[in-house]
This record gives structure tokens, sequence and C-alpha cells, in this order.
């Protein structure tokens, strides 16, 4: 009855779906030109109140916005079994106007290997729910040693005229292997037993899988478990049977990845493969017009969410619309703005007050800025054109259809804080002479659990425009001991003659290394050994880890020094990649010491700087001591407490810093990292590892003491180095 070619994407995270009739046996397709928006369905995480199906729209399938607050849209208590549901799965049904969901019935917290259910659901509106929970166990005989059942989604069947689910079961002691099943006319369980879909030819693992019809053919994209885990494509003539693996590897990170989902682009030939960094807290986006060879477009794509395991389903303006109507707010319509001269990271929303504060890069034109708010079908905001916020602020109404029109307080303003564009951490500045510029070495930060793998450098001609340079150093590439947790570099510039070398300090694994290069921004060149990888005698405690490089300008010798928990210092070789036997010291200020020394030289007095308490509190701070040597007795004065949080501006987690002096005159600098602002402070434990770096003054008392830094927005002004440089001591 079904002969025919099937010519559209049969899967839910592409929206255009075949209409047909089981008894006329006519197919017909939906047409694509109807779907002008996209809603992204997922969960949010491993605690019970993530595990739950929220919403989220886009106009254009790369920038989306969290309907509902990025609450949950559906209670997991009115529909699952255990609390808990995960890896949502949205279809449009055959005749267009009915949906179906599918969901892993699951609360992780009770073990990966604890659920037998899933959960389907069924809607005609996407606003309205009907729910089943089917219970593979209990409903079908001989699987008794059944111990999970994961990661189900829904395909239309030309040939049988139904809806086949297909899903993940471990039994026992064998691999977990993707099955499917056809569910019952209203779509509340499965009428037939559940049957093996895909044979691994290794017997290997294979959960998460996604089908997707293209050019004839079935396209099993699905997750391999165990060795060489990744994402792989089988493809199949048939839906049912016959599915050959393509033995490559299609994720385009060496990160672990789960969740793969793949939908076609409104209008275009172009298909989107998305899946889970889930270990980096992350989702990564590639195109591909032949779902062969695929290319990264994270830098194209925005949310303001953090979605685990989801699909995308495209929809028309009419149920965008309802969509924003039931779970759309103003509140998130106005801090949608995505203009390129903002700092989007940074743009604060006061919904009690109705004010909006939009932060906006150098050089950005305020007496004719358009923020560019996203407007969803059934949205409407006024003014739209550019707008002069040279005068104040702006008066901005939004109208969500169905909803009150609210008015919002809109400020433009220039602040330098945050200097850099994006998530970075633990600072270290230098001045080159070689090239006249400035340049920032940070922590690349945003990665769950500080798991960032590369280092970048940033460079400035006056401490307010920095342009980023790129990876300088990618521990998979570039360093053959260590692979993990890139930490906390230094950098120093020496001369020989007319030649200039860049000597590179940084973590690794909690160990330390050194990379050397002919220029500032590389490239780098590992030892290809670690510098430091053990305590120094006397410490049983901390990590080896945080290392800072100083120069003495009285004596030429180099010395390093690191270490969280404790401080150690050791002069350098002439080779400067190398420790001199016998002159490395314990030099642990006081209790207050964490991590984070750092070391500068001024009026014939040693200041050596550090950060206390721990980079995920709020109270992370830097207190300082002196010495009249480099590796001398560290003399801690009674107020020694150098930049700290300033709660009223809503600046907090101020530490890991480093100095940095204007050659020929006593103007100094603190380059330092803070919470994201605004949202740090309210994220607990992942604001440590989404930090943000800054600059401001740093000030000496007329006794050579430091005069306490108070943390801004504002930042610093623009320097004019004409032809001075400066110099990082």
């Amino acid at each position: 009855m079904f002969s025919g070619v099937v010519s559209c994407l049969l899967l839910s995270s592409c929206g255009q779906q075949i209409t047909s009739s089981a008894s006329s046996g006519t197919e017909e397709k939906a047409p694509e030109e109807a779907y002008s928006a996209y809603l992204f369905t997922y969960f949010t995480g491993n605690n019970k109140d993530e595990e739950a199906i929220r919403f989220a729209l886009s106009n254009d399938g790369y920038n989306y916005r969290a309907l509902n607050n990025n609450k949950p849209v559906i209670n997991s208590a009115d529909i699952s079994s255990t609390g808990g549901v995960r890896d949502p799965h949205i279809l449009r049904g055959a005749d267009g106007k009915t949906f179906y969901m599918v969901v892993t019935d699951m609360v992780s917290a009770n073990g990966w290997s604890s659920n037998r259910a899933m959960v389907l659901l069924k809607s005609t509106d996407l606003v309205n729910w009907t729910s089943s929970v089917v219970n593979i166990q209990q409903q079908f005989s001989g699987q008794e040693d059944l111990l999970r059942v994961w990661a189900p989604q829904t395909i239309y069947d030309p040939e049988a005229g139904k809806y086949m689910i297909y899903f993940s079961m471990k039994h026992g002691e064998d691999p977990d292997k993707i099955y499917y099943a056809y569910a019952n006319k209203d779509f509340t369980a499965l009428e037939t037993t559940p049957k093996q879909l895909f044979f691994s030819p290794t017997n290997g693992a294979a959960i998460d899988g996604d089908i997707i019809h293209k050019d004839g053919k079935y396209h099993l994209f699905f997750k391999t478990e165990g060795e060489g885990s990744g994402i792989k494509i089988a493809t199949s003539d048939k839906l049912t049977e016959g599915y050959v693996l393509q033995d490559k590897y299609v994720q385009q990170t060496k990160d672990p990845v789960e969740g793969s989902g793949v939908f076609k682009l409104n209008n275009s030939d172009d298909y989107i493969l998305m899946y889970d960094v889930y270990t980096k807290g992350k989702y990564q986006f590639t195109k591909s017009r032949d779902l062969q060879n695929f290319t990264i477009i994270d830098q194209e794509v925005s949310m303001n969410f953090h979605p685990r395991h989801g699909t995308v389903l495209p929809v028309t303006a009419e149920e965008a619309a309802r969509l924003m109507g039931k779970w759309g707010t103003a509140d998130d319509v106005i801090g949608s703005a995505r203009a390129s001269g903002l700092k989007k990271i940074n743009i604060t929303l006061d919904t009690a007050a109705k004010q909006l504060y939009l932060p906006v890069k150098p050089g950005v034109n305020l007496s004719a800025f358009d923020p560019e708010f996203t407007a969803f079908p059934g949205v409407t905001i006024a003014p739209q054109s550019a707008q002069d916020f040279t005068s104040g602020p702006v008066t901005y109404t939004v109208n969500v259809k169905g909803q009150e029109p609210h008015t919002y307080q809109v400020t433009a303003r220039e602040d330098h804080n945050p200097v850099l564009e994006g998530f970075y951490a633990d600072p270290d500045v230098l001045y080159s002479e070689k090239t006249g510029k400035f340049y920032i070495y940070p922590t690349s930060d945003g990665f769950t659990g500080w798991s960032g793998t590369y280092f970048k450098t940033f460079s400035s001609d006056n401490l307010v425009d920095w342009k980023d340079e790129g990876v300088i150093l990618d521990l998979h590439k570039d360093v053959s001991w260590a692979d993990r947790n890139a930490w906390a570099p230094c950098i120093i510039e020496k001369k020989t003659g007319d030649q200039y070398k860049y000597f590179y300090y940084f973590t690794a694994a909690q160990k330390i290394g050194v990379a050397v290069a002919d220029n500032p921004t590389g490239p780098f060149v590992d030892s290809g050994k670690p510098l430091i990888d053990a305590f120094p005698e006397g410490v049983t405690g901390g990590q080896q880890i945080d290392p800072e490089v100083f120069a003495d300008p009285k004596t030429g010798k180099n010395y390093l020094y690191w270490g969280n928990g404790y401080m150690a210092g050791a002069e350098l070789n002439e080779d400067m990649v190398s420790i001199k036997p016998g002159t490395t010291k314990v030099m642990t200020p006081d209790a207050t010491f964490r991590e984070g020394a750092t070391v500068s030289y001024r009026n014939g007095t040693y200041y050596f700087l550090w950060s206390e308490d721990d980079t995920r509190s709020e109270n992370y701070r830097v207190r300082y001591g002196t010495s009249s040597t480099p590796m001398g007795k560290i003399i801690v004065p009674e107020n020694n407490l150098v930049i700290a949080k300033d709660k009223e501006a809503g600046i907090y987690g101020t530490g890991h810093n480093s100095i940095l002096q204007m050659p020929g005159k006593d103007e100094w600098y603190i380059v330092y990292h803070r919470f994201n602002y605004p949202k740090g402070i309210t994220m607990g434990d992942a604001a440590g590892y989404n930090r943000e770096v800054s600059i401001d003054k740093l000030e000496f008392n007329t006794d050579g003491s430091i005069r306490q830094v108070t943390p801004t927005h504002q930042g610093v002004k623009a320097v004019d180095l004409k032809g001075n440089g400066g110099n990082r001591l």
C-alpha cells in the first residue's frame, strides 16, 4: 500500500512529516514552507527537579530562548512512575496536527539501572498533553533480567500505518541494545513485543537512537558505549531491519557525547546534528548537507539555558504564538537582546523594577543603537528601530498575544569590565616589548568542573579593546603527558641579543608544564614532560597548580612559584625550563593562602599576592604580604586585603590576579577574575567555573602598603602607550 519512496524526514526532530491514510494509501508531504520556527524540548540535569520536560523556541534553528523561565512545562510527578523524566523526544504526527512525545521514566539518583519504563504523551496543541506509563517489565514476559529502558523515540512507519517507538534496553550482563515496538492506536501502550532493531557487528552497546529518512534510506544515529564511545550511523532501506554500520564517528569533538538529534532546517537543504557534550555542560551543533560530513557551527548558536538530551521540532507561526501565549513572558522577550555590540552574558534585568541594563562593547554608537530583541510569533516590541541611549533610558513596550503589555526602561552603557568576551579565569598579563601590545593569558572557563583542555591569549593596544588571538596550546594536540584540566597559566618574555623567547608555564592534570615560543601568540611547543609533578619536601596536601614566573630586576635571576594549599618557590635555571636543584622552598605566608600566587617589585619591596578561600565562594579574594628578597620570609600586614566582593555592585568571587606596571611610571593595574555578572551569584558551585576577567587600577599608600581595590563594572580607561610599554613584574 505504501510502496512509494518516502521523500520527507520521518523523525520527531524534523516537523516535516508524511500525512498518510492507511485506508486510501495516499501520501502527502506537509508543506515545508508552513514551518517558520522551532520548538526545542529538553531536560536540564541529574537532580530530580531537573529531570522534567522543558521547552524553548527559536526563529532560525540556531538561537533559542527558554519558555516558562526554563521551568518544567509538565510536572514529572503527574506523568511518571518514578517522579522524574529524561530524554524528551517530540514528533509531529502523520496528520500534521497531532503531536507525540516520549520520555525516559527515570530518576538518576536511584541509579543508572533503576528504571523499567517510559512515558508516552499525546497532544493536539503542544500545550495540553495526555500521558501513559509503559512499564516494559510488567507488560511483557521474559523481561525478568531487564535493568533499564532508556531514551525512547517515535517515528511513523508508513508501511505499517503505525507509530513505531524505538529505545535501548539492557538485560543482565548483556550490553545495551536498541529495540522497537509499535504503539497502539491511542498512543497509550505498546501493542507489539519489543524486537531488536540494530545488531552491532561487535555486539557493543548502543543507546540514544535517532532515525532520519533521507534519499531513500533510514539513517540511525546512535551512541556506542565502552571503548571508543561516540556517535555513529547505521543505514538501511527498511525502517525495522537491515541496518548496516558506517564505521566512523561523526561527533566533532573528543569530549564524551550522548543524545544526538538531527533536524532539517526550514526551507533549506541543510541538516543540524546536535548532541549533548555532557561532561562540559553544553551542546554542540554541527551542520551537514549529506549526513556524512559535519561542520561545527557553535559560534552561530546561542541559548539562555543548558539543555541535556533533547530534540527539535519545526513549528508554524501559529503554533509558536500559542506556545508563547502559554509559556512566554515579556521579561524574557526584553531580555533577549542579541545585537553584535552587546556583552550578552552580562545583560541584567530587574524584573520587579522593569529595568534592563545592556552593557555594550567599546566603540558602539549609543546615539543610534538597536538592541535587536528577539520577537517570536505573537510578540510585538516597540520601538523597533535604533534609538538614542546617550541621554538616559529608553522606554520599550512588549506585548505577548493573550497577555497584558509590559513597559520597561532600558539603559545601554559602555562598561569595560569584563574585558574579555566569554568565560575566562586566572588571568596572567604581559606587555610584550617585541610587539608593543598587552596580552592576557587566562584559563578557558565555562566548562563543568574546570574541565577545559586548551589555552587562548588575547591582545590589546590599550587595555580596553581586546582581540582573541585563538588557541595557543591544546592539551589534546600539543601535550603528550596530560589531556585534562588546563588551568592557570603564566608567561614571561626574555630577550637575548635581538631575539625574543616566551616561556609559558601552565597547569595540566594537576601538574605544571612549560612551553616555549618565539612570539607571544605562539605557536608554543611543550617541553615534553611536566616541570613540577610532586609535592615539595614536607608538603603532603594540596595540588601542584597555579604557576607564577618572576624576573628579579635587582639580580636578573628568574623564579617560579606555585601551589594550592601551600606556596612553594624555586629558582629557574638559565634555560627557563628547569628548576635549579636545591632551591625549592616552601613559602606559605599564612593560613589565608589558598592558591594563585603572583609576585611584583616596587621601590625595593617584593609584593606577594595570593587568593584566599575557594574560587566557588563569593568570598574568594586577594591578600598580600611583602619581603625584602624574592625567596625571603613574607611579612603579612594586619590590613592586607587587596580586593574583595562588592555586594552593592553585584560583584563576587574576585581573585586569582596578576599585576601590570606601566614602564617608567608608578602606575599599576590589577587583572583578576570574578563570578559572571549578574548570574554567577545564583549558580551555586557552578559560579566557580563560569568566571570572567576584569581590570581595575591598583594604588599604593605613601608607606608602600597596597590600598584596597574596589572592583568595578566601569573598569579602566584606555591607555595610550605612545611608544611607551608596560612591564609585567
